[in-house]
């Protein structure tokens, strides 16, 4: 029995043993799987947003890598390294790749854009415009700022506000940064006995040679005899160039700075015809009109003659109908001014508008106007003052006051001109 009773043992002994080696290989799997995902599951060091409408994540930074990952604009992920130019990120499903730090937005951007959309929805619209070619939309005046929406040709959008900004190549513009940078660390020195040791071994400094006996003298006839310099001014370089940028919105609320130039206002061309060539930055549809039949509409709009200056519009007009000689005639016009967004208008039987407008003095007025019969007057004036606030806003004039644009002679002018010419050259 008792030879029995220990084989009985012995025997569960290496049953037990046979089946803990066993668990061996399992146990080193789990150990591998999860160190895996611990380190696939890295913590982020911080977080970004998709800048454009489509952002690829590709699975290493040479731009011929495979696409691990598709972002649409406003996705957030996790930034889990940056090198220069390139960020490493873990999108929401967990996915890791390479992208370009331009394609990302900061969180601050990011409701910098929200903040300009919340702004414009409250702007007044100064017209439709439409492109004839897909444009981009950007969150700043910046050709280097993210492009997040781009719509197409012929789809109209609301102009709102103008603003100038430098034209700035792409390789000047600095990174991103996504992470915070490393606090510096101060290297201690060595303590060890043979640094010190050899510290007080050193042979001790020489004493500094002593002051001449005239130092005196020699002080005052160096500053008298010694041309006093002026400092050379940093030497200038290129002016930078710069451009015209508009805020535009899309009929679903959405809000971004656009290039001026690739915008054209949706004015009729019968109106549009009288232009001279200058840029239309503002037009409204005023009084009706029936003749005939047909429904007319007195126009007002504002035009810019140049390109980059530092106010909206230089001149305004005001078109009637007449319904006598079925045409468009001027019921008013001011060249050479210097006027800012936004134009508020009434339209109606008795139309109103007002404008904002800087006068000889360089001060800022707010200008009313009314249509009686066929004819514009101003009906009141009073000064103006821009907003404290910083926030975007229509009435961005410059500090200080800038200059008229150069007057544009009339058609009766330039006719009196030729004239004069014709007279000179036959008495000649």
């Amino acid at each position: 029995m008792a030879s029995t009773s220990l084989t009985d043992k012995l025997a569960t002994l290496k049953r037990i043993t046979r089946t803990r080696f066993a668990l061996v290989p399992f146990a080193c799997l789990l150990l591998v799987s999860c160190a895996s995902n611990t380190q696939s599951r890295r913590p982020a060091l911080g977080e970004a947003f998709a800048g454009p409408m489509t952002v690829h994540i590709l699975q290493g930074i040479s731009p011929k890598s495979a696409v691990v990952a598709t972002l649409a604009h406003g996705d957030k992920v996790d930034v889990l390294e940056q090198r220069r130019i390139f960020a490493r990120v873990r999108t929401a499903d967990g996915h890791e790749g390479w992208t370009d730090v331009k394609q990302l937005m900061t969180k601050e951007q990011m409701n910098e854009l929200r903040a300009l959309t919340d702004q414009a929805a409250s702007l007044t619209s100064q017209g439709a415009a439409v492109s004839y070619e897909p444009v981009n939309m950007h969150t700043a005046p910046d050709r280097n700022s993210p492009s997040f929406f781009q719509f197409r040709e012929g789809t109209r959008v609301e102009v709102l506000a103008h603003k100038i900004a430098p034209r700035l190549p792409g390789a000047s513009a600095s990174p991103v940064r996504l992470l915070p940078a490393r606090p510096k660390t101060e290297r201690k020195k060595p303590q060890s006995d043979d640094w010190d040791s050899r510290q007080r071994l050193r042979p001790p400094a020489a004493p500094a040679p002593g002051l001449p006996a005239n130092w005196q003298e020699l002080s005052k006839t160096g500053q008298t005899d010694a041309p006093a310099r002026a400092p050379k001014p940093p030497p200038e370089g290129p002016p930078v160039p710069m451009e015209d940028w508009t805020l535009v919105r899309t009929k679903d609320g959405a809000a971004g700075w656009v290039l001026t130039r690739m915008l054209v206002m949706a004015i009729p061309d019968e109106v549009a015809q009288y232009s001279e060539g200058h840029r239309i930055a503002a037009y409204f549809a005023m009084a009706e009109v029936r003749d005939s039949g047909r429904v007319k509409y007195d126009w007002l709009w504002t035009t810019q003659s140049q390109t980059a200056v530092p106010y909206d519009f230089d001149s305004f007009r005001y078109f009637v109908w007449n319904p006598r000689h079925h045409q468009y005639e001027t019921g008013y016009i001011q060249r050479s001014v210097i006027g800012y967004y936004p134009v508020k208008v009434t339209p109606g039987p008795q139309p109103k508008f007002s404008m904002i407008l800087q006068e000889g003095d360089g001060k800022l007025y707010r200008n009313d106007f009314v249509l009686q019969g066929y004819r514009v007057r101003r009906a009141a004036r009073e000064p103006w003052a821009p907003p404290a606030s910083g926030a975007v806003t229509q009435q961005s004039p410059p500090p200080g006051q800038a200059e008229p644009p150069a007057a544009t002679p009339g058609l009766l002018e330039r006719m009196r001109e030729k004239v004069r010419g014709w007279l000179s050259r036959a008495r000649a």
